[in-house]
């Protein structure tokens, strides 16, 4: 039986995730998923790409407030913003993105730690940042502050197929999957159209590919050619490297660790 085997959330774009038991899929990810994202003052989005340090910061969430952590570093404790003047931010392709912005202490923490101007923002709780249409399940499909869809889901037995194939393996968190499923073949993800678990059921509408945010180790900030050298071998396609799929959540419901998935459609 193929069962939910881990679920994490990233509370900030490009900073650290937390495991949890179980979580609200809502129809723009699991809750709080990418909600929050650093972005130039011109709000232009940051990554690991060019500010590996953000792999180092720890946002623990907490009754509408985040505590910032960071490896020797002064933490601090914010209230959320989710409502207010809206500015305009961008995101890959997504222009105008309205978000709040998170105020003067929460942007200086992140300067500090960053060494250059940046700001913290939150999606604007009344904006619908769309999907690509042509993968798109309907007109209504949202997501946060994700690279482009929900929700991404990869298989523990696609990692271990890539490690066996690496001089040494690496850890799921290269990848940044919010749910993770055992007990089936490898990519075997890569064949599923449509799954449920628990009463939640979601489209697996595209691969992922992977970029050099997979290069970086999340501890230590070393960066090396693999898994992309190593993708690049076995699971090229059009478009890239590919290596987890992208989920839209078709309705919403609760989801734990340990729950079946149940294959509804595959290709």
């Amino acid at each position: 039986m193929i069962t939910l085997s881990n679920l994490t959330y990233y509370p900030i774009k490009a900073c650290r995730g937390f495991d949890i038991s179980e979580s609200q899929v809502e129809r723009m990810g699991l809750a709080n998923d990418r909600r929050m994202m650093v972005v130039t003052p011109d709000g232009e989005f940051l990554t690991q790409r060019e500010h590996a340090r953000l792999a180092l910061i720890t946002p623990a969430l907490k009754n509408d407030s985040v505590t910032l952590s960071a490896p020797n570093f002064d933490s601090i404790q914010i209230a959320i913003q989710t409502s207010g003047t809206p500015t305009p931010v961008n995101i890959w392709k997504s222009k105008g993105v309205s978000a709040i912005d998170q105020g003067e202490e929460a942007a200086q923490w992140f300067s500090d730690w960053l060494g250059t101007a940046v700001r913290l923002v939150h999606v604007d709780k009344n904006f619908k940042r769309k999907l690509n249409p042509d993968f798109a399940v309907s007109a209504e499909d949202h997501t946060g502050f994700a690279d482009g869809y929900p929700i991404l889901i990869i298989s523990e037995a696609s990692l271990q197929d890539l490690n066996s194939k690496l001089d040494s393996a690496l850890p799921m968190n290269r990848f940044r999957p919010n749910i993770v499923v055992q007990n089936c073949e490898p990519f075997a993800e890569d064949t599923w159209k449509r799954i449920r678990i628990g009463d939640v059921e979601m489209a697996l509408v595209k691969p992922c590919p992977r970029c050099e945010v997979t290069t970086i180790d999340k501890e230590t900030l070393a960066r090396d050619k693999e898994p992309l050298k190593t993708l690049a071998a076995y699971r090229k396609q059009e478009g890239g490297a590919m290596f987890g799929m992208n989920v839209i959540p078709l309705n919403e419901g609760t989801i734990k660790t340990g729950m079946s998935v149940e294959i509804l459609e595959s290709v």
